[in-house]
């Protein structure tokens, strides 16, 4: 295990014993909400479906779609 993943693993288990880990995911996901970013991501689906048929996508089609401009990585 790299030094890195040991770090994040460390960070994780001590917001989790502390509680703040949900915490930070519910304020994180108001934040994307309000922001509307979750909008974008549902209306981009939407697109990916309509492109090429409901009976030809996949959950994993979509994740594959979708993940670059959820992460800001693809305008």
């Amino acid at each position: 295990m790299s030094k890195d993943s040991r770090m994040r693993a460390t960070i994780n288990q001590k917001l989790t014993e502390m509680g703040e880990r949900d915490r930070l995911k519910e304020l994180l996901r108001a934040k994307l909400t309000e922001c509307g970013w979750k909008d974008q991501m549902k209306a981009h689906c939407k697109e990916v479906i309509k492109e090429k048929g409901l009976e030809h996508v996949t959950v994993e089609d979509l994740v594959v779609e979708i993940t670059p401009k959820g992460r800001g990585t693809s305008a």
